[in-house]
């Protein structure tokens, strides 16, 4: 039995929750407001952290777009629409989805025709980030009491921790960045996209730290992540 990943049918219930996340968002953000007028908050303030944090998300969204457009040709455009709206993370939706059409003998370069493979990518992609959606409710109090305990003892050292927690959840991924590293020149492309991410790190703190470029903090991540897409789509042509 055929089977379209792109029907009408699951367009609308795409279309019904990410609609659902959008009026949720919105919500939030008036109550915030409203909120903030209330306990008499700078206006200005609130409104320079709302534009910095806009900004801030144009480089993440600009990754999840390419993530939908690589998965949309293997899974249709409804499930990967609807998966990284919500959940955003195209450092797990990818390989879970590519794991799973291995196992199926199959890759991302043909269009699932067969629903008992679609609905195993898709049961796949939602049990694997069920443990984070569970265990954080349970264990977010403990944690921040532990981090907070830890600041009061010594703020040195609770920063040192906070930042290798944070390293250590990015070099979780890093095997996707040298995984390909033996297949020629090709397998090193996204080697140098990590190193020119990098230096554009380096010259954004450059610029903070010698020329006093305050504003640029909160741009350094944006600037730094789309710069490395677009140097990765100069160089994957050149080299490939």
């Amino acid at each position: 039995m055929n089977f379209n990943p792109n029907s009408s049918f699951l367009f609308v219930l795409a279309a019904l929750v990410i609609l659902f996340v959008i009026a949720q968002s919105v919500f939030f953000l008036i109550r915030g407001l409203r909120r903030a007028k209330e306990i008499g908050m700078d206006m200005k303030q609130i409104r320079k952290i709302i534009v910095s944090t806009a900004v801030f998300t144009i480089a993440p969204a600009v990754s999840i777009l390419l993530g939908v457009v690589t998965l949309s040709k293997f899974l249709g455009l409804p499930l990967p629409w609807v998966r990284l709206s919500v959940v955003g993370a195209i450092t797990y939706e990818l390989p879970a989805a590519t794991s799973t059409a291995t196992v199926f003998g199959l890759s991302l370069a043909e269009t699932i025709t067969d629903p008992k493979v679609y609905s195993a990518i898709a049961w796949v992609m939602t049990l694997g980030i069920m443990p984070s959606i569970i265990l954080v409710p349970l264990l977010i109090r403990k944690i921040q009491k532990g981090l907070v305990s830890m600041k009061n003892k010594d703020s040195r050292w609770s920063d040192i921790f906070s930042t290798a927690l944070f390293l250590g959840m990015i070099s979780a991924f890093l095997g996707m960045v040298f995984s390909d590293i033996r297949n020629g020149l090709a397998g090193w492309i996204p080697i140098f996209v990590l190193l020119f991410s990098a230096l554009l790190m380096g010259v954004c703190g450059l610029c903070v730290k010698k020329f006093r470029m305050k504003w640029l903090e909160n741009y350094a991540l944006p600037v730094s992540m789309l710069g490395a897409m677009a140097f990765a789509c100069v160089i994957t042509p050149w080299i490939i």
